[in-house]
């Protein structure tokens, strides 16, 4: 992806447009996304790649590493399968020593991948030198995020708790440098992704931020391997909380239980969906600055007569749409893997029927849908009411967000069908939601045939607020996504459970 996108911005950037991108880069939203600006003055395309892309792909290499390391880890542990292997003659920082050793050569591969292939496509200033320390800025953020959650690992007794202070140890430093990118730079320095911006890279290339997160990784790192070696397994150091004796009134569905268990992943998408929209939403004011003379981001919203924000809003509704349906997704399938974990056969075996299970896990899945598009909406506006001097209306931009649900309730209908018919191909829907987010992204872009579109619950959907929304299309959506559902929910308690 990194290099795909480097060779799409000589095309989304031309020369002549450079520098009028590079005046919005100093909007304090910008900068809150992206962190400062650098490189103003001659604004060629290493300072965009560095300045534009960087942040977020080593976001993406820390949420691999939170990911790795806990399934390496406590996910291992949890599952018994470390006190099987302890078993044998292995050393007690083995499992540990061996799950980091992996994620640091994954991240350090990544890191000489990029390092190497950028200088490759022959982009101008987009040299070696450049290059290697921009690979290394993606790569050791994902060794400081890999040696934090190693560290979480040990001080939670439970991979879920492992997870959840890690992903929000990555969000309290990614909102730290963004508060203080714009008011304190001091701030900023506090935290970890404050320090590999200060790299500059392609335009001063400083070296000394890379060699200070590694550092710092080396010593948290350390101290993890210390508390693992002092402490027993399946053990922590933050005392779990003490459980009540009998099960609150709200654990006694399958609907209540589902929550309780996803209560965490419920909140941090919540979250993360509302902010997701606010940096959408951050860059309404500039939004003619960036579309005007280019003529492939002008291929990549709806067009029509309507003003130019609104057909902007267009099409981020349909990206945060679809990143919602990963949260949707994500809910329902929790199904899944409960039976494949072979605890939802211990739930059958009491007085606990099949389609009150399936039916509590789509009415999580249906409302989390419909919360986090309503969230989604909020974010946008608001931040778009903070830099634009006449603010899209409330009513608006949710309307635009909401319009959605229905192609999201198809998306869920679907996953409930293979959970019924073909448990093990559940991993399609997957596939099914990447090909949905390729034709209706880049459908006009890559002027993709409209049929290919209308295979996805998504090209039935007006783009509103262009198009006026229609009540007969969504009320056809809702009851195909019913139908499905139903159907999922009948084969669902029909099959053989997973033994």
């Amino acid at each position: 992806m990194t290099l795909v996108v480097a060779l799409a911005f000589t095309n989304l950037y031309p020369e002549e447009q450079r520098q009028v991108v590079a005046e919005t880069m100093l909007n304090p939203a910008i900068t809150a996304m992206l962190g400062p600006g650098y490189g103003i003055d001659n604004y060629h395309y290493g300072a965009i790649m560095g300045h534009q892309m960087a942040l977020f792909t080593a976001l993406t290499a820390g949420i691999m590493s939170i990911l790795m390391v806990t399934k390496h880890t406590r996910g291992d542990e949890e599952e018994g399968r470390i006190e099987m292997v302890r078993s044998f003659p292995v050393g007690r920082l083995s499992n540990l020593g061996g799950a980091l050793f992996v994620v640091c050569a994954a991240n350090i591969v990544l890191a000489l991948v990029i390092g190497f292939g950028l200088p490759a496509l022959g982009i101008e200033s987009i040299d070696l030198p450049g290059s290697l320390l921009y690979g290394a800025f993606i790569g050791v953020t994902g060794i400081f995020f890999a040696a934090s959650t190693a560290l979480f690992a040990q001080l939670t007794t439970t991979p879920r708790g492992t997870m959840g202070y890690s992903f929000a140890f990555l969000g309290i430093a990614y909102l730290v440098r963004a508060i203080g990118d714009v008011s304190s730079e001091a701030l900023s320095m506090t935290s970890p992704l404050g320090w590999v911006l200060r790299t500059e890279v392609y335009v001063n290339n400083y070296w000394w931020p890379i060699s200070l997160t590694l550092g710092v990784s080396l010593v948290v790192g350390a101290f993890a391997f210390y508390l693992n070696s002092i402490r027993d397994l399946d053990a922590g150091f933050i005392a779990a909380k003490p459980v009540k004796k009998y099960a609150p009134g709200s654990l006694r569905s399958p609907l209540g239980l589902g929550l309780r268990l996803q209560k965490g992943v419920l909140i941090a998408w919540a979250i993360g969906m509302y902010i997701f929209g606010a940096s959408y939403g951050s860059i309404l004011g500039d939004v003619a600055t960036f579309f005007a003379n280019n003529e492939m981001l002008q291929q990549m919203i709806p067009g029509g007569t309507v003003p130019l924000t609104e057909q902007y809003l267009a099409m981020i509704m349909t990206v945060l749409a679809l990143c919602c349906g990963i949260s949707t997704l994500l809910m329902i399938l929790k199904l899944r893997g409960e039976e494949k974990k072979y605890r939802a056969i211990h739930l059958l075996s009491r007085a606990v029927s099949r389609p009150s299970i399936m039916v509590g896990y789509l009415s999580m899945a249906v409302v989390a849908g419909f919360v986090m598009l309503f969230l989604s909406g909020v974010g946008v506006w608001s931040a778009g009411a903070a830099v634009m001097e006449e603010p899209l209306s409330f009513r608006l931009v949710v309307n635009a967000a909401l319009s959605l649900f229905p192609a999201i309730l198809v998306m869920v209908g679907v996953a409930a069908l293979l959970i019924g018919l073909a448990p093990r191909l559940t991993s399609l829907v997957w596939y099914y939601l990447g090909f949905t987010f390729f034709a209706a992204y880049f459908g006009k872009a890559l002027q993709i045939p409209e049929g290919v579109k209308m295979l996805t619950p998504f090209g039935y959907v007006p783009e509103v607020p262009i198009e006026s929304i229609s009540f007969a299309e969504a009320a056809i959506l809702t009851a195909v996504a019913i139908g499905l559902m139903v159907a999922g929910t009948m084969l669902y308690s029909k099959r053989d459970m997973q033994s």
